[in-house]
């Protein structure tokens, strides 16, 4: 049976709440001179309606609007995929500390759904790091240490964890939103034919239907939207930093350890690695510090990072930045904190210069203090703060570096 939608010309008024509610333009309304009230009747074009129900919302008072849809069956035997896992992200033998974030959610997940919470681990002489994702929650471990994963390429990286969820069936994994996870995670959803939310900021799962519950901000960050895979596993999500808490370590914690052996010669890049840059522009790194110093389009001039610097110096932090100032080629995208940036959640942020677009207080808005210093005393970011300092940023901080000092010496 297709979808069907109807109307029920004996219960419905002529009101046009489901013309105002159609957003594909479905719906029109035409007269009906033999009504004894003399009504109007809502038409509905089938070619243009998405079965989406929005009309049978509006007329729920009425209920002059009828839809059945089509029973949309599961792509594949949802019972195969059972276990929560975690990427566990690394490079040149440092794990992520996002990934530390993840499995202390994954292990409430793998709680609430009662499986086994497990860890992948790729890289280069990285098997020693496995007991550590035991000593923060995983219950298994798989290791593919390899000297063809010394570097990360999209390629390798891809087809080996590939082959092993396919192996193993999990229902859910989750990654980091890092330039890392960003590269490869929706490689990867595309080799199983799986879907992918990007940039979640909760997590939860139906235990009814066992679908992961990944909420994200969507249209700007105006609206959170809560997405679900109903009908394909594994479920797949990236997460950014400082979402959620870490995972603390529990010393002598048991797991099992599983090491695969690799067939290099099965795996194909089609990509050369050439040289790692580190980026030593930074003195402490944006999702680890407690303090963050962030200039913005109020600076006015690229110079004016030197004053931001400073302070961030003095007081032991990290410098940040708002989108305007990267894109004006003023300091590194390294730097740059929001929703197309870097996610932070230090003590204290302060914002000289930035007036606060939304896209940038999703990326810091759980600062637990924040200090404003703007002119612009009506601006978003002065509304939201902790403290707003209405002035000249020239005159501010320089005043502020030299209270500090004073009170050192």
């Amino acid at each position: 049976m297709a979808n069907q939608i109807n109307i029920l010309a004996d219960k419905c008024i002529g009101c046009s709440l489901c013309v105002s509610a159609c957003p594909f333009g479905a719906i029109t309304m035409t007269d009906r001179p033999d009504h004894p009230k003399k009504f109007k009747l809502a038409v509905i074009d089938v070619n243009k309606c998405t079965f989406c129900g929005a009309c049978v919302q509006a007329c729920k008072v009425f209920k002059a609007i009828e839809m059945k849809k089509d029973e949309v069956k599961p792509a594949v035997d949802l019972s195969q995929y059972r276990g929560v896992w975690v990427y566990a992200e690394q490079r040149h033998g440092v794990v992520s500390t996002v990934v530390y974030e993840l499995l202390n959610q994954g292990r409430i997940l793998a709680d609430k759904l009662q499986v086994p919470l497990s860890a992948v681990l790729i890289g280069s002489n990285i098997t020693s790091k496995a007991q550590d994702l035991i000593d923060r929650g995983a219950d298994k471990v798989y290791v593919y240490d390899d000297p063809i994963f010394a570097e990360f390429q999209d390629d390798s990286y891809t087809a080996i964890l590939t082959e092993l969820l396919k192996k193993e069936k999990p229902e859910i994994i989750l990654m980091g939103a890092t330039n890392i996870g960003r590269s490869f995670a929706s490689r990867v959803a595309a080799k199983i034919y799986t879907g992918l939310t990007a940039d979640c900021t909760g997590l939860d799962v139906d235990l009814t239907t066992r679908n992961l519950q990944q909420t994200r901000p969507a249209f700007g960050g105006n609206i959170m939207a809560t997405i679900l895979t109903p009908r394909h596993r594994p479920q797949m999500a990236t997460v950014r930093h400082k979402v959620f808490k870490e995972a603390k370590p529990q010393s002598g914690r048991k797991g099992e350890v599983i090491v695969n052996k690799v067939d290099a010669s099965k795996i194909i890049n089609r990509t050369k690695f050439l040289q790692f840059f580190k980026d030593d522009s930074a003195h402490v790194n944006l999702h680890d510090a407690d303090i963050i110093v962030s200039g913005g389009r109020g600076l006015g001039k690229p110079e004016g990072f030197k004053l931001i610097e400073e302070l961030a110096d003095l007081l032991g932090g990290a410098v940040g930045s708002s989108r305007a100032a990267v894109d004006s080629g003023w300091i590194p995208y390294s730097h740059q904190v929001g929703q197309t940036g870097t996610t932070v959640s230090p003590k204290v942020y302060i914002a000289c210069g930035i007036s606060g677009q939304i896209q940038h207080m999703i990326g810091m808005g759980s600062a637990e203090t924040i200090i404003a210093i703007n002119k612009d005393k009506d601006c978003p970011m002065m509304q939201v703060a902790t403290y707003s300092l209405e002035g000249d940023l020239y005159e501010i901080i320089p005043a502020i570096i030299s209270e500090i000092k004073k009170a050192r010496a």
